[in-house]
């Protein structure tokens, strides 16, 4: 078929295909929700993107569905505008066409066809209405974006449909859409108690189907992140990044049955989100907990990736998804920012002889790290360790645990300063271990120390040997790297045998 009139379906032209993955690009996104419209312009097609632009406006175009069948004619009007502006946004970011879905409000609605043709001859773009398992996939390569690893069921809230899907082995399998949206719940007659007997007969419909032997539970939707917020809330957790905030079945019921009993507002006014988000938590928790109480996961954890993101991965090639996006996005960081780009290897290769027995998720750390070590040289020196740990804890990295973050954001505050004492992150340490805590105080040490050597192959002027059982630190400095070793590179050498707590050695 001739590439010029080959069909890519509603995800337009193959960005991903050159082979130089055009590392640069910009795509655009747009997606029209039942609740929400929102554009969405990822910068750079490497695995693991940044958000360049992020707007979304609650619209509400399913209001009033179960009552009338048709869109909502304010919110309908307010979609319009929106997706207005956001033509005209891409235009001036020159943005290639942009890609732009609806989903249940639009696809069941009896004007929703006629909305399709009123944006398309108000704006020129084309919506594609996908269905409900359509937008089930998407959402599930959301998760899969983020978690390439990821094994479990996908569930995404909107405001008029929620979707279950199954992924593993880094595919989509079975999925299903429901009717379970707030937005359309709130036409069920029989009060409360109605409301949570329907729920519950869809829901054992939903777990017939798709099975309830699902260890893990990811959640997607803006319904779903409210309530994470209020977890957090309830909890006191200190890092209040959504993505990857997991969650235990007996603290998240307690969760919910808290939000039950507590005054909506008091609680939106506290973790700060728009009336129109909140008003749909209500019924949104009554959703999920007859999800927990059928489905029974091990352990929830949200994702803030879904359909948009699962419309990006929808776009790249095999080769592409295969990458790690931790690792893609430090890559990505050290090549924009850091004063030696490749430096970052050469680090982990020098210091990776004190993790001979680490395993693969610890070495993958320790990479990331080693990338990330000189990424933030711009901040002013009094404060550059914190500036480091505030990047790695709250930057847009994929692929990252809470614990993981954290590890990663106090080895790189160990990078710039020997103490962490008197850090105005402290309660973020709480989230590890002091086990975990000394690993990152190690492993800062170590490339602060390595950094010393700030050369394309410090392997080639020194080399580290640890020996555990005899609890030995030793340091070879090759003859003509003797010079590098000044009263620094001794100070800091002691100061990482110290905290492995081993007997240095240094052999000139």
């Amino acid at each position: 078929m001739n590439k010029k009139t080959e069909d890519w379906g509603p995800f337009g032209r193959p960005i991903f295909n050159d082979p130089s993955a055009r590392a640069l690009s910009r795509v655009g996104v747009v997606d029209v929700g039942s609740n929400s419209v929102r554009l969405v312009v990822f910068d750079g097609a490497a695995r693991s993107p940044a958000y360049f632009f992020n707007e979304k406006i609650l619209c509400g175009l399913g209001a009033g569905f179960a009552e009338t069948g048709r869109l909502n004619p304010e919110g309908r009007a307010r979609a319009l505008s929106a997706i207005k502006r956001f033509q005209l946004l891409a235009k001036g970011m020159r943005l290639p066409p942009l890609t732009a879905v609806a989903t249940a409000a639009v696809r069941e609605a009896e004007d929703g066809p006629d909305f399709c043709a009123e944006v398309l001859r108000e704006t020129g773009l084309n919506l594609f209405v996908i269905d409900g398992e359509e937008e089930a996939r998407l959402s599930a390569q959301g998760v899969l974006l983020g978690w390439p690893e990821a094994k479990g069921l996908v569930c995404d809230i909107g405001g008029s449909s929620m979707e279950l899907a199954q992924i593993a082995d880094g595919k989509v399998g079975k999925r299903v859409t429901s009717p379970l949206g707030p937005l359309k719940l709130a036409g069920v007659p029989g009060g409360e108690n109605g409301l949570e007997q329907y729920i519950a007969r869809i829901i054992d419909e939903l777990a017939l189907e798709m099975g309830t032997d699902h260890k893990r539970l990811f959640l997607v939707g803006g319904s779903w992140r409210a309530i994470a917020r209020l977890d957090m809330l309830r909890r006191e957790y200190p890092l209040t990044v959504l993505h990857e905030y997991r969650m235990q079945p007996a603290s998240l019921e307690e969760t919910l049955n808290w939000i039950s009993g507590e005054d909506i507002e008091v609680l939106r006014q506290k973790i700060g989100i728009s009336p129109a988000r909140m008003a749909l938590v209500p019924v949104a928790t009554i959703v999920l907990k007859a999800l927990m109480r059928r489905f029974i996961p091990q352990e929830t954890a949200i994702s803030a990736y879904g359909i948009r993101e699962g419309m990006l991965f929808e776009q790249m090639p095999a080769r592409l998804r295969k990458r790690d996006p931790l690792i893609e996005a430090c890559r990505f960081a050290e090549q924009k920012d850091a004063r030696n780009p490749g430096f970052g290897k050469a680090l982990y290769e020098f210091i990776l002889p004190l993790y001979k027995s680490a395993r693969a998720p610890e070495r993958r750390i320790i990479k990331a790290a080693c990338l990330l070590h000189d990424v933030s040289w711009r901040a002013h020196p009094d404060f550059r360790h914190e500036v480091c740990f505030d990047n790695a804890t709250r930057a847009n990295l994929g692929g990252l645990t809470h614990e993981e973050r954290v590890f990663l954001g106090l080895a790189l505050l160990h990078r710039y300063k020997n103490s962490s004492a008197g850090s105005r992150y402290k309660p973020l340490f709480a989230i590890l271990s002091d086990d975990e805590k000394l690993r990152a105080e190690v492993l800062g040490k170590a490339m602060r120390f390595g950094a010393m050597f700030a050369i394309n192959n410090p392997a080639g002027k020194a080399e580290l040997g640890w020996h555990p059982k005899k609890g030995e630190l030793h340091l070879k400095i090759h003859k003509k790297a003797r010079n590098l070793f000044g009263e620094v590179a001794d100070a800091r050498f002691l100061a990482l045998a110290q905290a492995m707590q081993a007997q240095p050695f240094v052999h000139l």
